[in-house]
């Protein structure tokens, strides 16, 4: 029995929930985001709350009706509060900037790396942290996935892209003979 299944999705009353077929539209201000069920699920909604039903007692079913429990509850809180992730930069000559709708990265590349900012997403950079900010949670973490990709952090000096709270286990360099 899934225990997230269980638990009612609420939301505010400044974001309106539709339903078109096994669609459920999540909409606030200017911002729409869709959640397609596919069947696996049956949803209702009433009032401020959303609640799931899996469809049989099937050990799919039971997780499917968890999983779309929380990707409703994850769009919910996305248009509400938002999401955000830090990744830091460390080395020598190591830099971000943002371009417009592109982050430009020099990382000890011979080239920069612009990488193009998807749609609903913003970016800051201060000092040597860059700060990602959106909605949705899916491609924040993507894109934070990607460009720390670009240059993962190397165990020696720590140099490289990690993010904030990621702690890199240090391996001890050579050691002169004597």
């Amino acid at each position: 029995m899934s225990r997230i299944g269980k638990n009612p999705v609420e939301f505010a009353s400044d974001i309106t929930v539709a339903a078109n077929g096994n669609v459920i539209t999540f909409t606030k201000g200017k911002t729409s985001v869709d959640l397609d069920t596919k069947g696996y699920v049956t949803f209702e909604i009433e009032g401020n709350t959303l609640t799931f039903k899996n469809l049989s007692d099937s050990r799919e079913d039971r997780a499917f009706w968890g999983t779309f429990r929380a990707l409703a509850q994850n769009i919910v809180t996305g248009l509400t509060t938002g999401y955000q992730k830090q990744l830091e930069i460390n080395g020598v000559g190591y830099r971000a900037a943002v371009k417009g709708k592109t982050l430009n990265l020099q990382l000890g590349f011979s080239h920069d790396i612009d990488y193009p900012l998807p749609e609903g997403l913003e970016a800051s950079v201060e000092k040597n942290v860059i700060t990602l900010k959106s909605h949705d949670k899916q491609m924040l973490g993507q894109v934070a996935a990607e460009i720390r990709s670009f240059r993962p952090p190397e165990p020696y000096k720590g140099k490289g892209v990690k993010y904030i709270d990621e702690h890199i286990v240090r391996k001890a360099g050579k050691t002169a003979k004597k």
